[in-house]
């Protein structure tokens, strides 16, 4: 089928009480794991690309093979920016075909955020393109983007609602203390903080940083209304993990698919258990 935008998804996903599982994409192996698991589960998936991926892969390579997984599933399968900082990236991404962006202001003063998400918005709506925003800065590395552990802050709930209120975003990435890459410790997440948000603003809310998170926690905030969730870093650890494994068992080897091919299978498994975890399996 062809691909569908993200909050199609998400409104599925509030009326059933599940989260859809975002995961990143670098090459062709990990398009195939997303598919190949969301196959098997039976679920709606998100692919997405951070613009170190787009710089990486190139964004046509990146929106073809996408576009053919999609176009060779059964379940819905969504492309997404993740990470945008410019208007100029998310209308590249939207130009070459993909089917939600985010803008990622969440550096900027309140008032910047919103205008800037406001005119990501206007061009994303008159293409059925489907828009996330940020509110609050999510500890840790993301491609360029750097936020020092004691610079990050959560997100305010009353803040969280003005923003929604001027922008009518489809959905809101927050901070309530997850952190991208990978964690030195067990992550504390302040649920009194996502529950007050998910009252106030009445949309889809997004958990950045999940890989590491224990799978309760996951589970906890789902049930108070997040409903995507971003996965990377364990993509990115099964795969090269798996890789090293046949390296390393085989110093010889030089042929790319035998190193390649038990890395693929090592992500979609990886992608498989987060679905379960996220209630999306069956839901396609």
């Amino acid at each position: 089928m062809p691909l569908v935008p993200v909050i199609e998804l998400l409104k599925k996903a509030e009326e059933g009480k599940y989260a859809v599982g975002a995961f990143n994409v670098n090459n062709m192996e990990i398009v195939q794991a997303i598919v190949a698991a969301a196959e098997a589960e039976k679920a709606p998936v998100i692919m997405q690309a951070s613009q170190g991926a787009i710089k990486y892969a190139g964004i046509e390579y990146i929106y073809a093979l996408a576009n053919l997984a999609a176009s060779k599933t059964s379940v819905p399968v969504a492309l997404h920016l993740d990470h945008g900082t410019s208007f100029e990236q998310c209308m590249k991404c939207i130009r070459f075909g993909f089917t939600s962006v985010m803008i990622d202001g969440s550096k900027l003063p309140l008032q910047e955020n919103i205008a800037l998400t406001k005119k990501v918005i206007e061009v994303a709506r008159a293409t059925g393109v489907s828009v996330e925003a940020e509110l609050g800065k999510i500890g840790g590395t993301e491609d360029d983007i750097h936020v020092d552990e004691r610079d990050a802050f959560f997100t305010d709930p009353e803040e969280a609602l003005t923003f929604v209120q001027q922008t009518g975003v489809d959905s809101l990435a927050i901070a309530i203390g997850t952190a991208h890459g990978q964690y030195k410790g067990v992550p504390k997440l302040d649920f009194a903080r996502l529950e007050k948000i998910v009252g106030l603003v009445k949309i889809p809310i997004v958990l950045h940083g999940s890989s590491g998170v224990p799978d309760e926690a996951i589970q906890e905030a789902i049930g108070l209304g997040v409903r995507k969730v971003n996965i990377d870093t364990n993509i990115r650890e099964a795969f090269t993990n798996a890789c090293r494994q046949v390296v390393e068992s085989n110093p010889k080897e030089i042929d790319p698919r035998k190193v390649l091919s038990p890395a693929r299978e090592a992500a979609t498994e990886v992608i498989r258990q987060k679905i379960r975890v996220f209630g999306s399996a069956g839901r396609a």
